[in-house]
């Protein structure tokens, strides 16, 4: 609307002074539509101005014809159709043109749906950002119930929308109604709808499973009809504007439990859309003995998962790795998972149970199930060292012997013998183990006497420590040494004199 007085100024400035629309627009600060809406409701013509023929005007018959035998062609290819025709145009004004002539779909009415108290309840997800936890970041997923009769809503949210989810917002669900619905309407989800030909539908199993433990009827939504769940999508705008912005929750605990506190409060206390005069609240007191009672016990929510272990004690699951006893390597075990616990079984038996991860990359692990590895590798250790001995070392075995006799650690002493064996030789070692039986003193401390005093009497210098790389095709490797006397013939057996 504008003032009364620049109707009068433009009228006067178009018929007394003779300025053109876009003249009077400009110099009073009004848009060129205003200017002509005022002249023509004052009954006067707006000028005899000349109007330019459009470029487009011979065009226009093709263009009909064309758009009414093929209502949804794009307008990139009609414009080529229209440029082999002759048409000079550019694409963007040529846009604009069709759109103008393309035929619309005629608008269709809807009656209004009624449902009965405990008839119907309405359910889908909502999709709320995305939440860092730690190097992972997961989709935050409200799943939404409402209701058809009361407008009762109930909003849960969850980390991904995953089949697990979609079970327990129908378990929490139920459980907060304290009842069960007849008949629950749902969008084509996959979770609900695996597959759809016409009237053909194919329902997820698992759904099915849950249906027929909480007794409710599962009902698609048909294509393209999303005003058949309209409570439900008015329950996701609600819980966006009235609940969830600007938000503020530490995680997603925290989130729940004001979700659950909204839910019983202010979307209780609103007036319920079947009946002005009474609350939502007042509403569901008078549906909830209509719906279905609960079974005796929940539906089974924990998500199973068929892993195999590897080389290492880990399994993965939903991107973390979780420990399992080193003997439970090589094996196929099955992970039974809740939202707050991973519980690994071997069959029936319960392996372990670990608190629950969401982020990305993370090692959970048990301490007993390292410290039980790093003992059993130790334990190998001391074996492969025993062997090496045994092979290398000959009278190694009644120096074991005569030591377990006497309740000696033989571990200690495997551990004492290695270094014993890379700094002087295995021909040494094994003279000197020889000399420590002979005189009943099987000890390291006599051992290392007896190579320090012949290695002293032959008046060889101290040998140099080599350290040898980490590596057991190395550390273990067994060289026998051999008598350097069988080289001298090579010498006798030579004609020519070394030069």
């Amino acid at each position: 609307m504008i003032a009364s007085e620049t109707e009068a100024e433009i009228l006067r400035l178009y018929h007394a002074e003779k300025w053109r629309i876009g003249t009077i627009a400009t110099q009073l600060g009004v848009h060129h539509c205003t200017v002509r809406r005022v002249l023509a409701q004052a009954g006067l013509p707006a000028g005899t101005q000349a109007v330019r023929p459009s470029i487009a005007a011979p065009f226009i018959p093709f263009i009909l014809e064309t758009l009414e035998k093929y209502p949804t062609l794009r307008a990139s290819r009609l414009y080529a159709m229209v440029r082999q025709r002759g048409y000079p145009g550019r694409p963007d004004h040529f846009r604009a043109l069709v759109a103008r002539y393309r035929p619309r779909p005629k608008a269709e009415a809807y009656l209004r749906l009624r449902t009965l108290p405990g008839e119907q309840g309405q359910v889908d997800w909502a999709h709320f950002g995305k939440v860092r936890i730690g190097r992972a970041l997961r989709p935050l997923m409200g799943f939404v119930m409402v209701l058809a009769w009361s407008r009762h809503v109930f909003l849960r949210f969850y980390l991904g929308a995953h089949m697990a989810n979609f079970l327990r917002g129908h378990v929490d669900a139920f459980a907060f109604y304290d009842a069960v619905p007849r008949v629950l309407l749902y969008d084509n989800l996959k979770s609900a709808v695996l597959e759809r030909r016409r009237d053909a539908i194919r329902f997820h199993p698992t759904l099915l499973a849950l249906a027929a433990h909480y007794r409710f009827l599962p009902r698609p939504v048909a294509v393209a009809r999303g005003n058949e769940k309209g409570r439900v999508e008015r329950a996701i705008r609600f819980a966006r504007d009235s609940f969830f912005a600007a938000r503020a929750w530490t995680d997603l605990a925290d989130l729940n439990t004001q979700a659950l506190a909204w839910c019983r409060g202010i979307a209780a206390e609103r007036r319920c859309p079947e009946n002005r005069a009474q609350t939502v609240r007042d509403a569901f007191a008078e549906e909830q003995p209509r719906l279905l009672p609960l079974p005796t016990t929940p539906f089974p929510t924990d998500e199973q998962v068929a892993v195999h272990v590897g080389r290492t004690p880990y399994v993965r699951f939903d991107l973390n790795d979780y420990t399992v006893p080193h003997t439970a390597v090589r094996k196929t075990l099955v992970v039974v998972a809740s939202l707050d616990t991973v519980r690994i079984l071997d069959g029936s038996d319960i392996l372990v149970a670990h608190a629950r991860s969401f982020d990305r990359g993370a090692q959970i692990e048990n301490p007993t199930h390292i410290q039980a590895l790093t003992d059993a590798k130790r334990e190998a250790r001391e074996h492969r060292g025993i062997d090496r001995l045994y092979h290398a070392v000959p009278s190694s075995q009644p120096l074991f012997a005569a030591v377990a006799e006497r309740g000696g650690n033989l571990g200690g002493l495997t551990r004492g013998l290695l270094p014993l064996l890379d700094r002087f030789g295995a021909a040494a070692l094994d003279h000197a183990i020889r000399e420590a039986l002979a005189h009943d003193t099987p000890h390291l401390s006599a051992l290392r006497h007896i190579l320090d005093r012949n290695q002293h009497a032959e008046g060889k210098l101290p040998p140099i420590a080599v350290e040898l790389p980490n590596d057991p095709r190395v550390r273990d490797l067994v060289v026998h040494p051999h008598a350097l006397d069988t080289y001298d013939h090579l010498e006798d057996d030579d004609d020519e004199p070394h030069r």
